[in-house]
């Protein structure tokens, strides 16, 4: 049982049609969870970062403008002697102030600007993505803890069913030996097996506790001594068509989806790293005032500058190339990465079928069980009236008509629990 409730999660929808204004159904347990998750909100402002870094990258199709002033002291300056007896004519300021606004704008860089561009909003694609992926987890778990806690309600309603019945047993047994046809030990026996439900029972409370102390984890709500979750576990069959299910899950599952961003941020960087050698063109102009013209130094002048210029790169080292090396080996690392989620993804369709089959038939012989042992203990106490059977016998019937109870619940559950993971296996929404 304490194995159930950590198994990963199956389907069928099991709240009331109407729940009460305090509790909660399966899909207002799920978005409860999602809205009170820290970790989307971390991965939200992940996709913010990206978004700037994508902002970032479009700054380079813009042109850069910006102000400059300096002063600039310089001893000595060149001086010319024209004449023995005559002044000196002097080059150059002492003093050199200079202001001036320059404007530079990229006329083409054949590429490497846009790759930059396209790399970014790759990742920031993948930001998005892995909001998916979590958004999808956190309801899974919530999901599961949620059938969880239906699942052991219903077992300690079985165990109390038999403890009740065995009490009424033993009242049956005390009037017996009052009337001197069977004896203490008979009912010694039957407090017994009392005993043992009740110890069974108040496992199964404490693994609800543990079970709700999860889901209020999840909620945010740890003030919730019993999270207010409504809903019966119910057996709804269904068949499955395994190929049609594969397809839909190699076109929805999140995760294949983050596998083929993966692909396509190497490819982006591969692109990244092929244009970063390429040359840039660009122009210039500059706009402002300063000293230092001729006949007058130190007045203070307008003008202006005009700038056409070719960047080629000629010899990097080979860091380029290395570069190039490591993004083909990225994209066929991607590649790889994709091939194995694919088959994974098979895999766990696989899986969740078989799941569901094996559930399915344990519930019919489970329902075989539930009738035979009940059949088998209204016998057990007929004989018993008669004296023709003994207490063991009774106590037997009781003993395996809870574990057949047990076992159809069980059933149910993991029945229940494996349609929901056919429904995260095929990328459906869950609830």
């Amino acid at each position: 049982m304490l194995a159930l409730g950590l198994l990963v999660g199956g389907a069928a929808h099991a709240q009331s049609p109407i729940a009460a204004p305090d509790s909660l159904t399966l899909g207002a347990t799920v978005q409860a969870v999602l809205d009170a998750n820290p970790a989307i909100t971390a991965l939200e402002e992940q996709v913010n970062v990206a978004q700037a870094r994508v902002a970032q990258s479009r700054a380079g199709l813009n042109p850069v403008i910006t102000g400059v002033a300096t002063y600039t002291r310089i001893d000595p300056v060149v001086k010319l002697q024209l004449a023995a007896d005559g002044p000196a004519f002097q080059l150059a300021p002492n003093n050199n102030y200079d202001a001036h606004i320059a404007a530079q704008y990229a006329l083409t860089d054949f590429g490497k600007t846009r790759a930059t561009i396209d790399l970014a909003e790759g990742q920031r694609q993948t930001a998005i993505d892995n909001i998916v992926v979590t958004r999808r987890d956190l309801a899974y778990n919530a999901a599961q803890l949620y059938y969880n806690i239906l699942f052991l309600r219903e077992s300690i309603r079985v165990q109390e069913a038999q403890i009740a019945s065995l009490g009424q047993h033993q009242r049956e047994m005390e009037k017996r030996v009052q009337g001197g046809v069977s004896t203490n030990f008979d009912v010694t026996t039957t407090k017994v097996r009392i005993a043992q439900a009740e110890n069974g029972r108040i496992d199964l409370q404490n693994q609800l506790r543990n079970q709700q102390t999860q889901l209020a984890r999840l909620l945010h709500k740890p003030e919730y001594v019993e999270v207010p979750v409504s809903g019966r576990l119910s057996y709804q069959p269904g068949n499955v068509d395994v190929n049609a299910a594969i397809s839909q899950a190699l076109e929805r599952r999140p995760e294949i989806k983050l596998a083929r961003d993966a692909e396509n941020t190497a490819n982006l960087q591969l692109r990244v790293a092929e244009h970063s050698d390429k040359p840039v063109l660009g122009i210039g102009a500059q706009a402002g005032a300063k000293n230092g013209y001729q006949p007058e130094l130190n007045r203070i002048r307008p003008n202006t500058v005009g700038v056409v210029q070719l960047s080629v790169p000629i010899y990097d080292g080979g860091r380029n190339k290395q570069q190039r090396v490591e993004a083909n080996a990225g994209i066929r690392a991607a590649q790889a990465r994709t091939l194995d989620v694919q088959e994974q993804v098979r895999a766990d369709v696989r899986q969740a079928v078989n799941n569901m089959q094996a559930s399915a038939a344990r519930f019919n012989n489970a329902e075989v069980q539930v009738t035979q042992a009940s059949d088998a203990l209204n016998r057990a106490k007929s004989r018993y009236r008669y004296d023709v059977g003994t207490n063991l016998d009774v106590l037997d019937a009781e003993t395996q008509l809870a574990q057949a109870r047990l076992s159809r619940l069980q059933a149910i559950y993991n029945y229940t629990l494996g349609q929901y993971q056919l429904k995260r296996a095929v990328g459906e929404q869950i609830w």
